[in-house]
């Protein structure tokens, strides 16, 4: 699928490594409406901070991104050179400055090769193309196994609104963002207003629900364009029945892309749903989920395949969650493991053992208590993680 009047290119700039496609840039012919979430770390690299400070303007019309140096925790230096790479991509577009958006991902605290942007920003540029998304997704790979991307389209008035999106990510994932950048492109006719209101519900329902790891990081970044171009009835109300198509069509979309961030996480072998409902409140079906998802001996049952009920039990009772073990019910699949807080016997062991083979699998948690429910969702913790980031920066 491609998307009118954007254009996109990838080229390997030597950043980090050679012959590695690691600058990209996502151009909008007509400048687009555009909203973004980023991380919640009060360590925010300059990047994110630059892009921040120009998206309150709730537009933008290129980004440039880069894979191999996060550009963050590098103090003056760095807001320098991420001014200077906007302003060399601003230039080679023939646009504004404030309306180039940066973001980087990559090894903390080193400096940034600008001149590695400066000799590839020209080759960069005339290689724009509407066909160069799946380049652009594999530029901004750090550990990621695979590219991830996602299509969609929806139809608003009579004009079919398109949606293309890409994420990296793969370890640092924790919910409230997580080292993981995403850019999802539409041609949809929104207001900034509304496009806003409807990427933050998305992101808090999806991105903000994953984890691999529990760490977060300071170069997190959702971004979202709009150019216009379908020319659908401008989605101006989010009362309206085209809001609700938008916003619909655009969770999926981020939820596909949260999935495929943690199926592709460090070392996983498996993905996992943790799904609490029975509690007094939304809130706190949230956070028992989100405690059981980061525990790191929960993680390592599942890597396992150990139906270790107990460390499950454990992680719940210190997520600062009020709640009555002898209510609980805790199922592996279609195996109920635990009734009202006893074990159910060796025979529903086994099934629950069966279950924890599969790649997905659900793990369903019922406090008895209340009309509350959440999922977040997770994965193994293996060997590989620690070997992973035992050597991240060489």
């Amino acid at each position: 699928m491609i998307i009118k009047d954007f254009s996109l290119a990838a080229v390997p700039a030597g950043i980090k490594y050679r012959d590695r496609l690691d600058l990209g840039l996502i151009y909008s012919r007509t400048p687009a409406v555009a909203a973004g979430v980023f991380t919640t770390n009060q360590v925010k690299a300059a990047p994110v901070l630059l892009s921040i400070d120009r998206l309150k303007q709730g537009r933008c019309q290129a980004l440039l991104v880069n894979s191999g140096n996060a550009n963050a925790c590098t103090g003056r230096e760095g807001m320098e050179a991420a001014l200077e790479t906007s302003r060399l991509a601003a230039e080679a577009l023939g646009i504004p400055e404030d309306m180039v958006l940066v973001s980087s991902t990559g090894v903390i605290g080193l400096p940034l090769n600008v001149q590695a942007f400066e000799n590839n920003m020209a080759p960069l540029v005339s290689s724009l193309s509407e066909e160069n998304f799946e380049q652009v997704a594999e530029a901004i790979m750090t550990t990621d196994t695979v590219a991830k991307t996602v299509a969609k389209s929806v139809v608003i008035g009579d004009r079919e609104v398109r949606f293309l999106g890409m994420a990296k990510g793969s370890g640092m994932i924790m919910p409230n963002m997580a080292t993981m950048l995403a850019f999802i492109l539409t041609d949809a006719q929104i207001s900034f207003p509304e496009l806003n209101r409807a990427l933050k519900a998305s992101v808090e329902r999806t991105f903000n629900r994953i984890t691999v790891d529990g760490d977060t990081s300071t170069n997190d970044m959702v971004l979202v364009m709009a150019n216009g171009s379908a020319e659908n009835p401008w989605i101006e109300d989010d009362q309206s029945p085209d809001y609700e198509l938008f916003k619909d069509c655009l969770e999926e979309i981020c939820k596909e892309l949260a999935l495929k961030i943690v199926e592709d996480g460090e070392g996983a072998t498996k993905r996992i749903s943790i799904r609490v409902c029975g509690a007094k409140e939304d809130s706190d079906a949230e956070q028992i989920a989100r405690t059981v998802a980061n525990s790191n001996l929960v993680k390592t049952a599942f890597f396992g395949e150990d139906a270790n009920w107990g460390r499950i039990l454990g992680a719940m009772g210190r997520s600062g969650i009020r709640f009555n073990p002898d209510k609980v019910d805790i199922a592996f699949g279609d195996a109920l493991i635990v009734k009202a807080g006893i074990a159910q016997g060796s025979e529903a062991e086994e099934r629950a053992a069966r279950v924890l083979k599969n790649k997905h699998f659900t793990v369903c948690i019922d406090l008895q208590d209340g009309t509350g429910c959440e999922e977040v969702y997770t994965c193994d913790l293996s060997i590989d993680y620690v070997k992973i980031n035992a050597d991240y920066r060489s």
